[in-house]
């Protein structure tokens, strides 16, 4: 039996915002598993357990760019450690100027991309410049390049907190803008069920099983159980089968509006500013009492 302590108690529940004396219990059932605890507590507490995955840290901007004939463009993510910094013109301007070379050079990675030319050096002479020029830190983390099946459409929301690059194929501008904004507000994860991971679609299809259990639902019916857990969290997670945020009726797909106005969409990308990221919590008053601590030793 795996010895846990306060540390992995304290972990499990900043992950999850579960009361501390249940995360013990689920870190002590799963063996110190701090993935099948997590588990544990979504069986037993729902969704509440699920704190840590819309909980994003680093600071930045979202910069896009697309070509005049709305074929070709790109999207990335350029972090900075505060926002003050993310709202600078400079800081911007990079975001921008980067996003315009992923579009027209086509770089096969950050390391590609930071060392093309700009201004009068490389992406990479100018970020270093602007870091000492600003006294902060800032790097490049991600970027996406899109050759359209039909035409690019963008929306950026939040001071470019959120950014998402479009491919639509038919329909018109005002459905490419509201598409776009429907992606920034619901955030699917892929278009369609083939693009869901396999092993997200099996972690719900297990504590669906192990929660009909917990609630004495027959042997028999748990299979049946789990998979309607499955297409409901297919339709909550993919842009295809969400509900239209402007459907009047509360009940349009995104499916159904594409049908309706005769187009589809090829594919799309959102960006989160510091998804996936942890920020660091500071405790200032734990901090200022350390400090006084050491100047008195």
């Amino acid at each position: 039996m795996a010895a846990i302590t306060a540390s992995m108690v304290a972990e499990l529940r900043a992950k999850t915002d579960a009361p501390m004396m249940e995360c013990k219990k689920a870190l002590t059932e799963a063996d110190g598993d701090m993935g099948k605890a997590e588990e544990i507590l979504r069986v037993k507490l729902g969704n509440k357990a699920s704190k840590a995955a819309t909980r994003v840290a680093a600071e930045g901007i979202v910069g896009i760019f697309i070509s005049g004939d709305a074929k070709t463009g790109a999207i990335i993510e350029v972090n900075s450690e505060t926002d003050f910094v993310a709202k600078n013109d400079d800081f911007i301007k990079l975001a921008k100027d980067c996003s315009e070379l992923v579009a027209t050079k086509n770089p096969a990675d950050v390391a590609a991309l930071s060392a093309l030319p700009l201004g009068e050096g490389t992406v990479e002479s100018t970020r270093s410049a602007l870091v000492g020029k600003i006294g902060e830190n800032m790097s490049i983390r991600r970027f996406a390049r899109v050759e359209a099946k039909g035409k690019l459409v963008s929306y950026i929301h939040g001071g470019a907190k959120i950014g998402v690059l479009l491919d639509l194929v038919g329909g018109d501008d005002q459905l490419g803008k509201d598409l776009a904004m429907h992606i920034a507000a619901s955030k699917p994860k892929s278009l369609d069920a083939s693009g869901v991971p396999a092993d997200l679609l099996e972690t719900e299809r297990r504590i669906a099983i192990e929660k009909a259990r917990e609630a004495g639902k027959p042997e028999a019916m748990l299979d049946k159980i789990a998979e309607g857990t499955v297409q409901k969290y297919l339709k909550e997670v993919t842009l295809l089968g969400q509900i239209f945020v402007k459907a009047e009726d509360g009940k349009q797909t995104i499916e159904q509006l594409l049908k309706a106005k005769g187009a589809s969409v090829a594919g799309f990308t959102l960006y989160m500013v510091g998804e996936g990221i942890e920020k660091k919590v500071t405790d200032f008053a734990a901090e200022v009492a350390a400090q006084a601590a050491a100047a008195q030793k």
